[in-house]
């Protein structure tokens, strides 16, 4: 029998124009998440997803964190077989979490690699220093069929969905400084009143995902004085040792208080999560989306997501497969997951970074997320948000912001976009997944943050306005939408078009034209959002109205 033998969906290669550096510190420590395989069939849980999606909301039914650990989290047999296994190679067990079906392992790279043998060096990428890895980890013949992902070798960053936060659109609202988030709440008819209950999001948990940086309270005062609103509750989550950490003006920080400033104006009443995990590869964003999804103490209802980068070439490597199956168990337990989709348009990627490759971000590519794409506000009309620059390598900000968007190579149409009129991919000339399925503006937020006042943006700031959405909808119907992408596809009319613009950069590549309809630019357009809520309630009214029986 040979010793080892390589983990299927484990090959990986490096980021474009990556140059090495040398070897790797044998004494470095460091961790591993070692997935194994689920004690129920995955498709079976997908089909469940699909199936609640459909139902109406009145009748909807989720499945509880103890329900999905019982019947399609991890056998306990299995993570001990993992433990074990470790143990006699002088890794410690950090963490083991039978829903998320995974045990953290830590300890010197030298230990890693004589129990998961791989080959990674470290190497420089205009994104920085990074650990890499190529081709295919191995595996004990002990452990084939039971491990089914090892992800932590890598070290590549994720990079922010808009690393240029300070953005404003000429004609748009607000000056200099912008205007308050609750402009765009009331722009696009957040409910606030419903069956004479204030909506302000309160009794929902909504978790945003923070790679770094930090807020100070002293900072979120007095913006929300500024604001005429009462601070909201926040609370720091810390994922793999990693804190609420405030640096300086102009870096992590920003998105940050974006993010916070949005939701907690947006949704005052809502308890607010951050998570705070490092910019360290697939591990450090697994770690906290896997932290918010199977939360136990906080049973989160919406989470926010602006960190992405561009989607992998394959849907059956292990990487993409552990977001796959996160978003998959967020959607059984009745969780809204919003994520950004980029804000370099089909290019995905800044311009001293891009590989002259058209993308799609990831994770908003993932089929059960709900992708928010970006517009701008010109003399009082949405439009698609499209700076009109070239990529420029010598200017400070790099050019070419535009809406992400496009069509997935990794994954197939889903049901719910199969009569959306999606075009072919402009990479591999055939249908997948389009994204993003929803757009609002980008640009022109007020925020505050180190002290510092200015009007930001980017597709990060519709991600956390998106779910302050999504939980005053949950408020109001005393029921968690979910998974809400069907329900959006088959109300079109709950959302208004947006015509004009296109997401590629300009003298540098071609991208997707916004059209009537769905379009690889703004999705399904803005949504309204007392005509959501009216809708998902007049259906389920309708439904219950029509269930019933006269009798005499």
């Amino acid at each position: 029998m040979p010793k080892f033998v390589s983990l299927e969906g484990s090959q990986r290669t490096l980021l474009p124009n990556s140059t090495l550096v040398g070897p790797v510190d044998p004494n470095e420590m460091a961790s591993l998440i070692v997935r194994v395989r689920s004690l129920g069939s995955r498709e079976e849980l997908e089909r469940l997803v699909q199936e609640t999606a459909k139902t109406q909301l009145s009748e909807r039914t989720y499945l509880s964190r103890e329900e999905l650990a019982t019947r399609y989290g991890a056998d306990p047999a299995d993570l001990d077989a993992v433990e074990q296994y470790a143990s006699r190679h002088n890794l410690t067990v950090v963490d083991r979490n039978q829903q998320s079906r995974s045990v953290i392992v830590r300890g010197r790279i030298s230990d890693l690699l004589q129990a998961f043998p791989a080959n990674i060096r470290i190497y420089q990428h205009a994104s920085g220093t990074y650990r890499g890895r190529t081709g295919e980890i191995q595996i004990p013949p002990e452990l084939a069929g039971l491990v089914v992902g090892i992800i932590g070798f890598d070290t590549r960053r994720k990079r922010r969905a808009s690393s240029r936060v300070r953005v404003s659109a000429l004609d748009g609202p607000g000056g200099d400084n912008g205007e308050a988030p609750t402009y765009f709440a009331n722009r696009y008819s957040f409910p606030t009143q419903y069956q004479g209950r204030k909506l302000d999001g309160t009794g929902q948990s909504i978790a945003i995902i923070e790679l770094g940086g930090g807020y100070r309270v002293a900072d979120l005062q007095i913006y929300f004085d500024e604001i005429s609103i009462p601070l909201p509750k926040i609370t720091q989550v810390s994922v793999d040792n990693v804190t609420n950490s405030p640096t300086q003006e102009g870096g992590d920080d920003d998105e940050v208080a974006l993010d916070i400033e949005i939701i907690g104006a947006c949704a005052p009443g809502a308890n607010i999560f951050v998570y705070f995990a490092p910019n360290q590869g697939d591990a450090g964003f697994l770690d906290p989306i896997r932290a918010a999804v199977h939360d136990q103490e906080r049973s989160i209802d919406v989470i926010s997501i602006s960190s992405g980068g561009p989607e992998p070439a394959s849907a059956g490597g292990q990487e993409l497969s552990a977001y796959h199956d996160l978003f998959i168990d967020a959607a059984a337990l009745g969780i809204t997951v919003c994520v950004a989709s980029g804000d370099h348009g089909v290019a995905d990627l800044p311009a001293n970074q891009w590989d002259k490759v058209i993308h799609v971000d990831h994770p908003a590519v993932d089929p059960y997320v709900l992708a928010c794409g970006g517009t701008q506000i010109s003399n009082g009309v949405d439009v698609l948000c499209n700076d009109g620059n070239p990529f420029d390598t010598n200017s400070r900000d790099g050019g070419g912001w535009a809406s992400g968007g496009g069509i997935s190579v990794s994954y197939d149409v889903p049901d719910y976009q199969l009569n959306a009129g999606l075009p072919d991919s402009l990479v591999r000339g055939r249908p997948g997944r389009g994204v993003p399925d929803i757009a609002m503006s980008a640009t022109n937020y007020f925020v505050r943050v180190d002290s510092v006042e200015y009007a930001g943006g980017g597709t990060s700031a519709v991600a956390p306005l998106m779910s302050a959405l999504i939980a005053v909808i949950n408020q109001a119907t005393q029921k968690n939408v979910g998974f809400i992408n069907p329900f959006l596809y088959s109300n079109p009319g709950t959302l208004t078009d947006v015509v004009k613009g296109d997401n590629g950069i300009a003298n540098t590549i071609v991208g997707y034209a916004a059209n009537k309809g769905w379009d690889a630019c703004t999705g399904l357009e803005t949504p309204n959002g007392t005509a959501i809520l009216n809708t998902l309630q007049a259906t389920s009214e309708k439904r219950r109205l029509g269930s019933c029986r006269l009798s005499v």
